[in-house]
């Protein structure tokens, strides 16, 4: 599989190397394959506004297998989903997307969701976002932007914000919400953010940074990094901010979050699972409490028996009504 600048492709290689032949593009995200014999390929496909599905490909031509979703989704009007580009503020171009209400109305403004993946190596891609779908349902305008770090653009651009988190990928997030109130679409009293795991950094790096947020949403997040030394993946972040009795300026740059919570006044909900080893639960207790001293609104919640991805289909659901109530007690 072949990320592309927000899409994942079908592609081959010959062992000796050589020139890579993509054997299904376009707009969609493949997450699985399997190969069988006479060149048969069984993948599993996914579009915006088509949930995963299991395909069966040979020389060119994809033929579906399953039909899982195809009873409810004709029940549905769903949100489009648009590609979107904008320049940050040092002019790199940006790519992300764009998802609208089924009932928008061009001229009106909207409020506004900030959506933001993990990784930082990672990617949003032109595949059925069911979160999406949900805020776009309840009158949001959800933005999706792939800011630096990020996956699919090539080596350089995700190592652009080695060991200097929190400051192009800022940047670049919030040069999507400018890209909306240019066009109109944004009603920049009412704009939200929220994110999981590095989304969920990403989220307290910016709250930290900028005040135009009405509600923040930050799970299985981390700002004081040089108080989990030790406790979660160390080894990676040894790597790329070396350790710190030797790099104690840079560890404590990437804490600014932390060290600077006394500049966040964004409502901001917390949430982990209490048995997450990649990004431990003390994590966002710490932010927690320090937005709880300053007298910020927050919101701490634990998710049992759960580790860095939330598994539990009860839980699922209360993570997304949350996430709903949430914006809303905002006015968002």
């Amino acid at each position: 599989m072949l990320e592309d600048d927000g899409n994942v492709h079908l592609a081959k290689v010959p062992v000796a190397g050589g020139k890579i032949e993509r054997l299904l593009a376009g707009r969609r995200n493949i997450s699985a394959f399997d190969l069988g014999s006479d060149d048969r390929i069984a993948l599993l496909s996914s579009m915006p506004q088509e949930p995963s599905e299991v395909f069966a490909f040979k020389g060119t031509q994809l033929r579906s297998i399953s039909h899982q979703n195809q009873e409810l989704l004709v029940q549905l009007v769903l949100a489009t989903t648009e590609e979107i580009s904008f320049k940050s503020k040092d002019g790199t171009q940006i790519h992300g997307f764009l998802v609208k209400p089924p009932n928008f109305q061009p001229g009106k403004k909207y409020p506004i969701l900030l959506q933001l993946h993990g990784g930082p190596v990672g990617q949003y891609t032109n595949q059925f976002m069911f979160d999406w779908q949900l805020f776009a349902a309840h009158g949001y305008v959800v933005v999706a932007a792939n800011p630096r770090g990020s996956s699919g653009r090539g080596e350089a651009f995700s190592k652009a914000i080695y060991a200097d988190w929190g400051n192009k990928d800022v940047q670049d997030i919030l040069a999507a919400v400018d890209y909306l109130e240019t066009q109109g679409i944004a009603d920049p009293s009412r704009l939200g953010i929220g994110g999981w795991s590095y989304g969920g950094i990403l989220t307290n790096y910016t709250i930290a940074q900028d005040t135009r947020f009405k509600a923040a949403v930050s799970g299985a997040s981390i700002s004081n990094f040089l108080a989990a030394y030790g406790t979660n993946e160390s080894y990676d972040y040894e790597q790329e901010l070396g350790v710190p009795w030797k790099n104690l300026n840079t560890w404590l740059r990437v804490s600014f979050p932390f060290l600077h919570a006394d500049r966040i006044v964004t409502p901001t909900l917390f949430l982990g699972g209490d048995r997450d080893a990649i990004v431990p639960l003390q994590n966002s207790e710490q932010m927690y409490e320090a937005l709880n001293s300053l007298g910020v609104d927050t919101q701490l919640i634990i998710y049992p028996e759960q580790s860095h991805s939330i598994s539990k289909p009860s839980y699922q659901r209360d993570r997304l009504q949350r996430y709903l109530n949430w914006y809303d007690k905002y006015g968002l």
